[in-house]
């Protein structure tokens, strides 16, 4: 395709970058409008979106029962703060906990967020309930997560563009390789650590897949060094992996989950902490809490979003289509994509320098040729369109994505 170029999207990139911080580098794209797996740009063309906003838009851009959810509710009350009680939050609970069947829910705002709540009660549990000693709580993170960009966040991480120069770093924090379980034991056999937080699949990283029965030996290790096993769900849930939680897989129930992204379809920013009496209920009034967090908008917008994956499938298409992705990708035969992985529709494609060029200028040229996605590291694209794609236009963008690479090697 030809893109439609004017000053309009030069406008808007040179706002940013005039009056905006420089914490991201976003492709040369600006975005206007977006329906499904389509979004245009300012000059009215119109891309394949494999990105989803790292995997928030797993129902598409803008699904009508979403939003109707947030336009009627928008009209009635917003927000209450916590201060108060308010008509939706409770049935908001209980469809929550019997849709992942969990006790109890801790709503918050954004992912992050989640992961700071997992850590919070994952101390809390083992002051109270394991016993450990006042402040040598220990939670063990793997390498190569990605949580977010806090001072929690970047005290586990191991990319120096997140934690150089933001010292000094939380402490009671420490790594352990990923995909690991011999070196997860090691650190158990100390009796202050708390909990172990893991993503199922690592997407930041590169989509890496863990080998089969990790999780099942993650589960079963804190269950006999009773450590508390908290999954990162943020991306790989709510059927991005082609099951309603890539922990499914495995048929493995974590103690404490953490949801975001699609948990609104995108709309807005909801997240969940989900984990039992045991476990929640060690926090008390003035604890933890956030005051936009159990807002009645991001209440309503989240049960519309999952009752979207529900009655649409969209858990179930993932699957399907994520086998068809993979094979398409595999079928191409193009030498400089070096690995190819990932489940359902959530998929990572390594490739080896070529020409001079990494995988920023692969993102930069399928771009022009209709269809958006995103590097992460220098050799890694990640390839996560929303779930509502059909055979049909996956095959689409197979074939945009096979004449992208044979056009530039």
């Amino acid at each position: 395709m030809t893109m439609q170029t004017t000053n309009q999207s030069e406008r808007h990139i040179e706002l940013e970058k005039k009056f905006g911080a420089f914490n991201y580098k976003p492709l040369p794209v600006v975005l206007t409008r977006g329906e499904g797996v389509f979004v245009w740009d300012a000059e009215g063309n119109r891309y394949y979106d494999f990105l989803s906003a790292y995997s928030a838009v797993n129902q598409g851009h803008c699904h009508p029962k979403i939003i109707k959810a947030l336009t009627d509710q928008a009209q009635k009350l917003t927000l209450t703060s916590r201060a108060f009680f308010n008509d939706v939050l409770g049935s908001y609970e209980e469809y929550m906990c019997n849709y992942f069947g969990y006790d109890r829910i801790l709503p918050m705002n954004t992912g992050v967020e989640g992961g700071e709540t997992a850590v919070k009660l994952a101390r809390r549990w083992g002051y109270d309930v394991k016993g450990i000693p006042e402040n040598k709580a220990r939670i063990i993170f793997a390498d190569g997560n990605f949580w977010g960009r806090t001072i929690a966040a970047i005290s586990t991480s191991d990319d120096e563009d997140s934690y150089g120069g933001f010292g000094p770093f939380v402490p009671g924090f420490d790594t352990i390789p990923y995909n690991d379980l011999a070196a997860l034991e090691n650190e158990f056999k100390d009796s202050n650590v708390a909990a172990f937080m893991v993503e199922p699949i690592q997407g930041e990283a590169g989509v890496v897949v863990p080998d089969e029965g990790y999780l099942q030996g993650v589960a079963k290790l804190c269950k006999q060094y009773n450590v508390l096993f908290i999954a990162d769900e943020v991306q790989t849930g709510i059927g991005r992996t082609g099951k309603l939680l890539a922990c499914d897989y495995e048929n493995v129930k974590p103690d404490i989950l953490i949801l975001g992204k699609a948990l609104s379809g995108g709309v807005m920013p909801v997240s969940a902490v989900l984990a039992s009496d045991e476990i929640m209920l060690t926090l008390k009034p003035g604890q933890h809490g956030s005051t936009f967090g159990g807002n009645p908008l991001g209440c309503k917008v989240a049960m519309a979003a999952l009752d979207v994956i529900k009655d649409e499938g969209l858990t179930e298409n993932a699957f399907v289509l994520g086998e068809r992705f993979r094979e398409g990708l595999k079928n191409m035969n193009i030498s400089i994509m070096t690995t190819i992985r990932g489940k359902g529709l959530l998929n990572g494609v390594v490739i080896e320098p070529f020409n001079g060029h990494m995988a920023y200028d692969v993102c930069l040229k399928l771009r022009e040729n209709g269809l958006l996605a995103k590097q992460t590291h220098d050799h890694i694209i990640r390839f996560a369109p929303p779930l509502t794609i059909n055979e049909q236009q996956l095959d689409e963008a197979l074939a945009i994505i096979e004449r992208t690479f044979k056009e530039m090697i």
